[in-house]
């Protein structure tokens, strides 16, 4: 044994909250739009179960909590009974390898156009400042919004409800917790971000304000299914989707200091590298003032690579690493760290095919590719 290579710092054990974890690689939660018609399909248990290991926790693609969230073609929901049916297999299958798998809910808000919406309504948002049309992630279609339609303060209360039972339809689907998408410039962010929230009653203007929808939505789900069971991801530095903050460190920190008075489990943020999804950038910021000040696990994600991960654990800037798109190409992602084995590239043009295979379960294995 005297020549066993050292272990590397993403492959030793970690226990978070209830769950003992084997290695500190986590796949990030991805949008794939292979869901026809918002239901998780049979293929993407195959997926997920190439994907799992034991001991590993996987986190699933963003999951539409209602019939107003959805502001992608083929992206899944868990708001119908059907879906939560459709779910089922697809966690059993991550479990019967030993898999930790969290349901990622989330809300467009603003980022959609009224086909995804219901009667073709108009979207909903912290405002009705309307976004510009931009280039989708595979570079040729270009998205276009409708102009959304500004929530009334009597109306959140409604859609923080909508984010509760869809983390109890998540438990009912067998996962082991849910993670809140607050990132990305969707719903949740729209509330935060003062680039986009300019309303002028308790959920807006001063940071406490901007953060109360964000809050009340941990706060339900928490008091629902056990703040054991919950997460939330973040990127207070991140300007997609025409949302950025003015003071972001101020916001990541007012977040995590916040988020200590419910317990919860885990805290997912984006690096601030990321200003926009897929783009890694030189900057000044740092996510370590968040880490500091959150009590839980704390998740980084954002153009990682085996040596960086490493140094992340080892420096103890985090306790855990999500890997997105070295996940996505690689469904050994943890075996090829440990044996720094080389990797697949990941091809962006098959990211969000709906093609129930290619791009998508067609990625080879590390045996496979002698």
């Amino acid at each position: 044994m005297s020549n066993k290579a050292p272990t590397i710092p993403l492959l030793t054990p970690y226990k978070m909250g209830n769950f003992n974890l084997s290695h500190r690689i986590v796949l990030a939660p991805l949008t794939r739009q292979r869901s026809y018609n918002s239901v998780p399909q049979p293929h993407a248990i195959l997926y997920y179960s190439q994907r799992t290991s034991t001991g590993g926790l996987l986190i699933a693609e963003a999951t539409g909590v209602s019939d107003t969230a959805q502001g992608y073609p083929n992206t899944p929901g868990i708001w119908t009974k059907e879906q939560v049916e459709a779910w089922k297999p697809i966690v059993d299958a991550v479990h019967a390898k030993g898999g930790i798998f969290f349901c990622q809910i989330w809300h467009v808000g603003r980022v959609s156009n009224q086909d995804f919406q219901p009667n073709g309504q108009a979207p909903i948002s912290c405002t009705d400042k309307p976004l510009m049309p931009q280039v989708r992630a595979n570079g040729i279609d270009v998205a276009s919004f409708s102009p959304p339609r500004q929530l009334r303060t009597d109306e959140i209360p409604r859609i923080v409800n909508d984010f509760r039972v869809a983390a109890r339809n998540a438990m009912e689907a067998g996962f082991d917790g849910v993670e809140i998408h607050g990132a990305h410039g969707y719903l949740i962010d729209q509330f935060m971000k003062d680039q986009v929230n300019d309303r002028t009653d308790q959920y807006g203007g001063s940071l406490e304000n901007r953060c109360r929808f964000a809050l009340e939505i941990v706060e339900a789900i928490c008091n629902d299914i056990g703040a054991d069971k919950v997460g939330i991801r973040l990127s207070p530095f991140a300007d997609y989707m025409e949302s950025g903050d003015s003071n972001p460190t101020a916001l990541g920190l007012y977040m995590a200091e916040s988020l200590n008075k419910y317990g919860i489990l885990y805290c997912h943020m984006v690096e601030p590298r990321m200003i926009k999804v897929g783009e890694k950038c030189e900057s000044p910021h740092s996510l370590l003032p968040m880490r500091k000040a959150f009590n839980g696990t704390f998740i980084v994600a954002g153009g990682y690579d085996r040596e960086d991960g490493n140094k992340a654990v080892a420096e103890n800037r985090a306790d855990l690493v999500a890997y997105g798109r070295l996940f996505l190409a690689n469904p050994d992602l943890p075996r090829r760290f440990e044996l720094d084995a080389p990797l697949n590239q990941y091809n962006r043009d098959t990211f969000y095919l709906p093609d129930p295979v290619v791009g998508y379960t067609d990625y080879p294995f590390l045996e496979t590719t002698a």
